[in-house]
């Protein structure tokens, strides 16, 4: 009676709110859930795979797939591109599983026009101060980069209201659980669950053993 249609599940946060690492537990526990390996154009991070955190593509190749339309949405962030693949998407709900994006605000309003239904979460730092922190924390950016990416941040959190879902990471147990509920929730709508209550109601009518 599983007739459960994929579900598109996006998860957006500044750069530092922990996003990547709820998304990492939220695919642990629920492992048949795809990730949607979005390609870009920035460099690999140490210890990043191409192929499975992002397929890292030269700029002209991403302007070849982004005028063929081959992106169900793309963005350019931090002076560089990324696009999420959209035969790979459609070919992962038709088999009824669901997929998770990570994206920036502008990659969540494309997805929003592109798939219905969606579910679209936001994932907040509890303050500037600790934001700044984590940010400072990675060693990954120096101070203007840091700069950069809290002005970035505080103009994407101006845009949370527009998202169905706010999750703030201040304790990382807590924000899990609270992200958690949502995917679990989404999971039961009708739907995404298209001809469960009429299978159930149809089993009425049949003379009882």
């Amino acid at each position: 009676m599983d007739n459960r249609l994929g579900m598109v599940f996006v998860v957006c946060a500044p750069s530092g709110a922990g996003k990547s690492t709820l998304i990492g537990k939220l695919r642990a526990e629920f492992p048949g859930m795809e990730f949607s390996v979005s390609h870009t154009t920035r460099a690999p991070r140490a210890g990043e795979v191409n192929g499975r955190e992002y397929e890292f593509v030269s700029r002209g190749q991403f302007a070849a797939r982004r005028d063929a339309g081959d992106y169900a949405e793309w963005a350019e962030v931090h002076g560089n591109f990324y696009g999420t693949p959209r035969a790979a998407v459609l070919d992962t709900l038709s088999r009824g599983l669901d997929v998770i994006f990570d994206v920036d605000v502008q990659g969540a309003a494309a997805l929003r026009r592109a798939f219905d239904p969606a579910a679209f979460v936001f994932i907040l730092p509890p303050s500037l101060e600790v934001l700044t922190a984590r940010l400072a924390g990675r060693g990954t950016d120096d101070a203007q980069a840091v700069h950069k990416r809290l002005k970035n941040a505080e103009a994407e959190i101006a845009r949370a209201g527009e998202f169905d879902y706010l999750v703030v990471n201040d304790v990382l147990s807590r924000a899990y659980e609270d992200l958690r509920a949502v995917y679990l929730a989404e999971r039961l709508r009708p739907a995404r669950n298209p001809g469960l209550a009429e299978a159930i109601l149809a089993s009425f009518s049949r003379p009882a053993r």
